[in-house]
């Protein structure tokens, strides 16, 4: 199966310290259209056009835009937030369905992910730490009651999960961070003593589980696995049927400056921390809580987040991010998980999944995001392995009766992102005339810029890229997504 077509642009590919403000600030070099050409790269619903170089357009000088038509702006001397990366995560659930791939389709699979010239180019990772419901059963790192964690070991992920993820360091380059989160701590841990649907840390092993993240990342370093990042927890407001684990505002902010924070600094790891991690909707109280204590600020790299707010029969919540990176311009906002919940086998490739991770990921990144790792990056044809049947849609599928792979057409449009927007580059301003475009907007560290425009009418349009002071004419089939490099 051909995936990709190779794409002569390159991008430097650097994993460097981010830059975050919330204010714009004036680009450090004056960027001109001028002259420029506009390589274009189109995904359509109903078209055999994925990724695909679609069209070569020109620049010329910018005319007064009319009520009329539907435009584009791109300000290009205007910057906001430094991207990190985007990836997604490498499960026990993935682990397992890649080891059932013939190798020839593993080493594919691989390339489609993290080759920056004919794949995706996909920089971060996330994965688990202990059980989470993408696993196929329930386990975590130490022996029933060992408080001093001397049984401490992970070798139930070296069938996997390891080699997994090893194999995916090696494809990406030889680097790919990786942020680990937890779902919940050891069942004698928890008040519940039991570790899913949900339950409380108790008091007395707050020390020994802040003392479990450091022999974790030890661990996995010495398999050769560098972790960037740790969480404080998957989804601390979330009672599931799976592992989970609750925590208030106050009770994650007293563990992180407490424990966490002081056991990760003393053990001289150096390690990033993420907080919250869970929905849009509580993010800016979650954030004022922990951020308005500077003792527990001191200690917090990113705020994570989710998309799953919609569950109460809302809309998504993208408001709540601009705020938090208004108020906190200082802290990063990291886009940890998201997936489409309820997958149907007879509909594996549902182009509204597709257009749900572009809208979802255009307004994101417009109010501030700057690190990106999207939920399971291969699941089996039922969705899973899972062990309680919480099954999920993915971008890759692989069906292990009948051994075809299927690339969804969300894996196309997260590449729309992934393969054009490198780590270091900066968000732009970037506007819509009207809401059937949604539009963002980058400038690489090489100079080039990468808009991405999404169309989820049923129309065509035609409409005119505006940058700076010049302009270009551009069409967008229906239901399409496009990225125009130039």
């Amino acid at each position: 199966m051909k995936l990709l077509q190779t794409i002569a642009t390159s991008f430097l590919c650097t994993f460097a310290a981010m830059s975050l403000n919330a204010q714009a600030q004036t680009a450090p070099k004056s960027f001109s259209a001028e002259g420029r050409q506009i390589s274009v790269y189109t995904t359509a619903q109903g078209t055999n056009q994925k990724l695909s170089p679609t069209d070569k357009l020109s620049f010329k000088k910018a005319e007064q835009a009319l009520e009329v038509e539907y435009s584009v702006f791109v300000n290009p001397n205007k910057t906001f937030q430094s991207v990190m990366g985007i990836g997604g995560a490498l499960t026990d659930a993935s682990a397992e369905v890649f080891a059932k791939m013939p190798k020839a389709q593993q080493d594919e699979f691989l390339k489609a992910y993290y080759d920056k010239e004919t794949g995706i180019g996909y920089t971060l990772g996330r994965t688990n730490i202990a059980s989470c419901d993408f696993s196929s059963d329930i386990y975590n790192y130490v022996a029933e009651n060992d408080k001093e964690l001397k049984s401490f070991n992970v070798d139930h992920d070296k069938k996997f999960r390891i080699p997994f993820i090893k194999r995916a360091i090696e494809s990406a380059g030889g680097k790919l961070p990786i942020l680990a989160s937890p779902w919940s701590p050891p069942a004698f841990m928890k008040t519940t003593k039991e570790v899913l649907k949900g339950g409380k840390l108790s008091p007395e092993f707050y020390q020994p589980w802040a003392n479990y993240y450091v022999k974790f990342i030890n661990s996995y370093e010495k398999e050769g696995i560098p972790i960037f990042a740790v969480s404080v927890q998957n989804e601390p407001m979330a009672k599931q049927t799976w592992e989970s684990c609750i925590y208030t505002a106050e009770e994650e902010r007293d563990f992180l400056k407490t424990y966490l924070g002081p056991t990760i600094e003393k053990s001289g790891l150096n390690k990033k921390i993420v907080v919250w991690d869970h929905n849009r909707d509580l993010l800016a109280q979650r954030a004022s809580v922990i951020m308005d204590d500077p003792e527990a600020a001191k200690f917090v790299w990113a705020i994570g987040l989710h998309w799953y707010e919609t569950w109460s029969g809302g809309k998504p919540m993208f408001d709540n991010l601009r705020s938090v990176y208004e108020t906190y311009p200082d802290k990063g906002l990291f886009f940890t998980e998201g997936c489409v919940e309820q997958f149907d086998p007879k509909n594996v490739d549902r182009w509204s999944n597709a257009e749900k991770y572009g809208r979802n990921m255009i307004n994101d990144f417009n109010n501030g995001l700057m690190a990106y790792t999207d939920w399971n990056i291969l699941l089996d044809e039922n969705g899973g392995p899972n062990h309680v049947g919480n099954f999920c849609y993915a971008p890759v599928h692989f069906n292990t009766k009948t051994g075809v792979t299927t690339y969804t057409s969300t894996f196309y449009y997260i590449g729309h992102f992934s393969k054009f927007v490198r780590p270091n580059a900066k968000r732009v301003s970037s506007t819509s005339s009207r809401s059937a475009l949604l539009s963002t907007t980058f400038v690489n560290e090489d100079g080039k810029m990468a808009t991405i425009v999404m169309n989820d009418g049923d129309k065509d349009i035609k409409y005119k890229l505006f940058v700076g002071a010049n302009m270009a004419e551009v069409s967008i089939k229906a239901h399409a997504m496009q990225t125009l490099v130039y």
